[in-house]
């Protein structure tokens, strides 16, 4: 009873991470509409959220600052790649695509995933897995529309595939279970190094960086330009990767990564309500057969771990890292933002 108590609680929370998750592209809409950069509004989001979780951080080494030490390389590539590159192309790709298109896009990073793994360390990819990402490039192309009417801005796109560049590094990254990092220490870094990053390039006129701070335009009101941040930072970030933590320690990695799907829909959801966009009937279709083949490859993934390790007992699942608009994972599977 006390399991299934458990577990019930886990599924909220991460359902609870997703819905959160699912708000970042509606938040950072009416900023960038404001005129905001991307790179501005990512600094914002990570920079904040890295500070509100630095005392959590601390606390979880305990004084165990000899595992970032041997770990700085891969927390600036995790910052670099996995945080920077991530959010700042996510955001972009939702100037000039509505944001449920633009995330679908960043959640081809699985598939790229699959390749890299194919090409690079010649892992094969079964069956199921080459259904899947198969599924997932159908979808794409539905996406994109190419005969249609809306089909989206090809800047955008290309923003939103170098979004799933940027996941496709994270999944890579996370991949690594021998770090002894924990998970919030890892985040907190990450985003730390990833805000310096941008910040750096912006002044050094690499990246545009720039700023308003009067009101702005959200969810059809007038508001201060602090409610956005807030939402970003807070509820975008910080919020969503705590419970997401939470439920992946509960739940375990696998089925917490198949709830982490739900993100899609929430962000469909969200910004047709605040936003009034939504997809194409084509791009809806397309968007639904990309959900089906990430989760047919994460269906991959569990069916060889449990092929690989059947006799092994129920243990807490590894200490997930996050992903790039700060989705936790595990080693082997997104939620995972």
């Amino acid at each position: 009873m006390r399991h299934r108590s458990s577990a019930g609680i886990g599924l909220i929370l991460a359902l609870l991470s997703a819905l959160s998750f699912g708000t970042s592209g509606t938040f950072a809409h009416s900023l960038l509409e404001a005129g905001w950069s991307a790179e501005a509004a990512v600094i914002a989001r990570v920079g904040i959220a890295a500070l509100v979780l630095v005392a959590p951080a601390v606390w979880s080494l305990r004084g165990r600052w000899q595992t970032v030490r041997g770990n700085l390389r891969l927390i600036g590539l995790f910052g670099a790649l996995g945080v920077a590159t991530a959010q700042a192309c996510f955001f972009n790709a939702v100037r000039y695509l509505p944001v449920g298109v633009a995330l679908l896009l960043e959640y081809l990073g699985v598939v790229l995933v699959v390749g890299w793994l194919w090409l690079v360390r010649g892992q094969r990819p079964g069956r199921l897995t080459l259904v899947g990402s198969a599924v997932a490039l159908v979808g794409l192309v539905l996406i994109l529309d190419l005969t249609g009417a809306g089909r989206p801005d090809p800047v955008g796109v290309l923003w939103g595939l170098g979004a799933a560049f940027g996941l496709a590094g994270y999944f890579v990254i996370a991949s690594r279970a021998d770090t002894g990092v924990p998970a919030v220490a890892m985040a907190s870094g990450g985003m730390a190094v990833g805000a310096l990053l941008l910040t750096v390039l912006g002044l050094l006129r690499v990246l545009p960086l720039h700023a308003t701070f009067g009101e702005v335009t959200f969810a059809g009101q007038r508001t201060s330009w602090l409610v956005p941040i807030l939402g970003l930072s807070l509820v975008a970030a910080a919020f969503a990767y705590v419970t997401g933590v939470v439920s992946v320690r509960m739940l375990g990695a696998h089925l917490s990564s198949f709830v982490g799907l739900t993100e899609v829909i929430f962000a469909v959801l969200i910004a047709w309500l605040v936003l009034n966009e939504l997809p194409t009937a084509i791009q809806l279709l397309g968007g639904a057969l990309i959900v089906a083949g990430v989760a047919l490859v994460r269906l991959a993934e569990l069916r060889t771990d449990r092929t690989a390790a059947p006799s092994v007992p129920d243990a807490p699942p590894a200490q997930p890292a996050l992903v790039g608009d700060g989705r936790p994972a595990s080693t082997s599977a997104y939620k995972a933002p």
